[in-house]
């Protein structure tokens, strides 16, 4: 259980004079289209996520960020030890002459010089752009281009620069693009501190066409798995080792609209060291025909999206059913439940009657899931009322109720009563939860079966509606804390984070799936942490250990809080709080030095919603 003072930062206002003045006959028309597609509630609560106050406005943030004249001076001399060669690869079809320009402009403009740009152009017709091409070509013998006889789809256009290509990575642009100055740089330095790596990719945001304001950036964690399945949140820019790129074949024409999406997947299966550069390196243009500005005009594509991920599981030996989310480009995987193993739920108990028993009752009215046992571990209640339940509930099959008379204890009493359990997995649950999603353990037993996955978190809500937990980072308030506190429960977060499954570093042991044999193989929670941050250090050795800690959106329920154990509301248990503190500080230094690998170092660590770092 970890806990930190939260703020609610979830109810801005709209920001009516921001989005009045980006009001135009295009942008109504765009409105419209989500009205269409959402309906009236959901439009309004995207309008509301979209349009709410920034806490810190990314433009100017942006002019702060971005390397001065100075810095990318001293990039240009630089000696290098090691300087691989980089293809970018650009199909080209029907691109206006100035977006042309501006994106060979801005590999000209690389402070890191050992680059070739391979253009395959699609519209042999087009006098303009052959004409550009013929231009840069002739001043700078690093661009590249080839007239193709027809427009073959983006993935065969893609595929014919990539035949162009000699480097030993390739990166993808797409022709309206633009990169940063020291994108390029950015991937030479890592590669020559890392010469193994097979996989790089950075930030992104995006930028009006007329290059007039940077907005959205795109602040990705490091590689995140099961993000990879819910979105393809790489996307821009991605590199990858010359060798993988010929083993995958390149794009594959039955992907198109999604191409890269299905081409990154099998890049990552193939590779064996992904990095992550947290640089907004990538500039994304938002024009009419652009998927960045108009999602809608693409369901083609969403629908390749769906069967790259697809792929993606058969390949990994996964039996997942994939699904779209009300949001475009966003997805969800149910994995199926192999076979029907026993679940011990563990609940401990003092006092609190009432609380348990509508814990109890939701388990058994709403689970759909019935291999299940549960486990009450009663911890020195008082009360005749709770012991006349415990008699009640001991009639049930599925119960088990254990004892533990030493002070409480978290760690210890849930290690307790796992050694007692019998299930194959073990789902710690706190005696204050209401079940939401009827197949909540379903949906959490899916994850948990796979190899790769040591513990699944689930989302919760408070009473009112708002979300208590959607995921924990490293690092916020001091140690940890809990995403999008506060925050509305229909709404989605920060790039929908906070209804999307993805790899976290941790999540709350208020409902939590762990395999048993990966629960001994740690050791169980740490019993010097008695009251606060025994999930998040028992999700950090589970993540040592190599497996992975996921976030499951789809399994819902209401978190009464805190009820069980009351507030550090006396000297004592604010001088164990501050001792505990102290001991994750000391075990977790590195990782709370060099910051959560599943957040941004651009990202706050004292906001909980996402919200950019200010400038130093």
């Amino acid at each position: 259980m970890e806990f930190a003072e939260v703020k609610d930062m979830s109810k801005g206002k709209l920001e009516w004079g921001r989005m009045l003045k980006k009001l135009s006959p295009y942008t109504i028309q765009k409105g419209y289209r989500y009205l269409k597609h959402y309906g009236w509630k959901e439009f309004w609560i995207r309008l509301h996520e979209r349009f709410e106050p920034e806490e810190v406005p990314y433009g100017p943030w942006y002019e702060a960020y971005r390397p001065t004249e100075e810095i990318l001076d001293k990039q240009r001399k630089r000696t290098w030890k090691y300087s691989p060669k980089i293809s970018i690869v650009v199909p080209a079809y029907k691109t206006p002459e100035k977006f042309l320009r501006e994106m060979m402009d801005s590999l000209r403009a690389q402070t890191y010089g050992n680059w070739e740009l391979c253009i395959a152009n699609a519209s042999p017709e087009d006098a303009s752009m052959e004409f550009t091409l013929k231009e840069y070509s002739s001043f700078d013998s690093r661009i590249m281009w080839k007239k193709l006889d027809d427009n073959l789809g983006i993935a065969e256009n893609t595929n014919a620069a990539f035949a162009m290509a000699t480097g030993d990575y390739i990166g993808l642009l797409d022709h309206d693009d633009l990169l940063a100055p020291n994108a390029l740089y950015e991937i030479a330095s890592a590669l020559e501190k890392e010469r193994d790596i097979d996989v790089i990719y950075t930030d992104e945001d995006k930028v009006r066409a007329d290059l007039s304001e940077h907005f959205q950036p795109h602040l990705k964690p490091d590689f995140n798995l099961d993000l990879l399945r819910a979105n393809n949140y790489i996307c821009h820019l991605f590199v990858v080792k010359r060798g993988i790129m010929e083993k995958t074949g390149g794009f594959r024409s039955e992907f198109d609209g999604a191409q890269d999406y299905d081409f990154i997947f099998r890049c990552v299966e193939n590779a064996e060291k992904i990095h992550h550069i947290p640089e907004i390196l990538y500039h994304w243009r938002t024009h009419q025909a652009s998927t960045a500005d108009n999602p809608a005009s693409k369901m083609y594509a969403f629908e390749a999206g769906k069967r790259a991920i697809e792929g993606n599981l058969k390949r990994s030996g996964l039996c997942g059913k994939v699904s779209h989310t009300k949001d475009y480009g966003f997805y969800r995987v149910e994995y199926q439940v192999q076979e029907s193993p026993l679940v011990s739920i563990i609940i401990p108990n003092k006092d609190e009657k009432e609380v348990l028993k509508k814990c109890i009752d939701s388990i058994f009215k709403k689970s759909t899931y019935q291999n299940f046992e549960i486990l009450i571990v009663e911890n020195n209640s008082e009360t005749e009322e709770i012991f006349s339940y415990y008699r009640e509930l001991s009639r049930e099959d599925k119960i088990r109720l254990l004892k533990w008379d030493k002070p409480f204890n978290y760690s210890a009493i849930n290690n307790y009563a796992a050694k007692k359990a019998k299930g194959e997995y073990l789902l710690f649950l706190n005696n204050d939860m209401e079940v939401i999603s009827p197949d909540w353990i379903e949906e959490m037993l899916g994850h948990c079966q796979r190899p790769d996955t040591g513990i699944v978190g689930a989302k919760l809500y408070y009473p009112d509606g708002t979300i208590q937990h959607a995921g924990t980072i490293i690092g916020i308030g001091g140690i940890a804390g809990h995403m999008f506190v506060n925050m509305p429960g229909e709404r989605s977060g920060y790039l929908h984070k906070a209804s999307l499954q993805q790899d976290l570093s941790a999540v709350t042991a208020a409902c939590m799936m762990v395999k048993r044999k990966v629960f001994f193989e740690v050791s169980g929670f740490e019993e010097k942490l008695t009251v606060a941050f025994n999930d998040v250090d028992f999700c950090l050795r589970v993540r040592r250990k190599g497996y992975l800690v996921v976030y499951d959106p789809f399994a819902e329920l209401y978190h009464y809080e805190s009820k069980s154990r009351g507030t550090e509301d006396n000297k004592e248990k604010v001088r164990r709080f501050q001792s505990e503190i102290e001991f994750m500080r000391c075990r977790w230094e590195t990782l709370l030095k060099e910051g959560d690998p599943y957040y941004n170092k651009n990202l706050s660590l004292t906001k909980w919603n996402y919200s950019l770092r200010p400038n130093e």
